[in-house]
């Protein structure tokens, strides 16, 4: 781990949180963006993060491709609820509750906001939705939470984000899809 990573990742990191934020301010859950992610500031996340550093994708991916898994990933998903992950307990009633409207909302800002801190010039919403349809068929999370997220980002790719992020049609899809 040099130097200039650390710098660099923790740049990245405090671009992402302030696009979470904004995202978030628009949907009327500021206080989700700006609680956004903290845990990335952790020593078991940071360091590693930096050490994997890449800058074009998540060093996550750079750790479990060198160890097979990832600390910085496994504390991450424990500790922070807008992660589908954080929800699962095979051995409830429900194995994977509805996310609550606020983190399933955070868990959409945070998706959109990781697209544009990582593409850059690069993004689209389409690079969103299509991101999200091939991590579908992994993802173990409620099947409503998985159609109001599907919903609203199949939105951004037809009407754009300033249309589709707001809180009112975030309210009305998530009543529609998970109420």
């Amino acid at each position: 781990m040099n130097i200039k990573n650390v710098w660099l990742h923790f740049r990245l990191v405090c671009i992402h949180k302030w696009n979470v934020f904004k995202l978030s301010c628009r949907v009327g859950e500021p206080w989700r963006g700006f609680c956004h992610d903290f845990s990335k500031f952790s020593p078991t996340e940071f360091v590693e993060s930096c050490k994997y550093y890449i800058g074009t994708h998540s060093p996550i991916i750079e750790a479990k491709k060198d160890k097979g898994y990832s600390k910085a990933w496994l504390h991450h998903r424990g500790r922070n609820k807008h992660h589908p992950a954080y929800w699962i307990d095979e051995f409830a009633p429900e194995p994977t509750p509805v996310i609550p409207y606020k983190y399933a909302v955070e868990m959409l800002c945070d998706k959109m906001s990781a697209a544009m801190t990582y593409k850059k010039d690069k993004f689209t919403t389409q690079y969103v939705l299509d991101y999200w349809n091939r991590e579908l068929p992994y993802e173990n999370i409620n099947p409503k939470t998985k159609q109001f997220i599907t919903a609203v980002l199949e939105q951004c790719v037809k009407n754009g984000i300033d249309k589709t992020f707001t809180k009112k049609n975030f309210k009305e899809l998530y009543k529609k899809y998970c109420e």
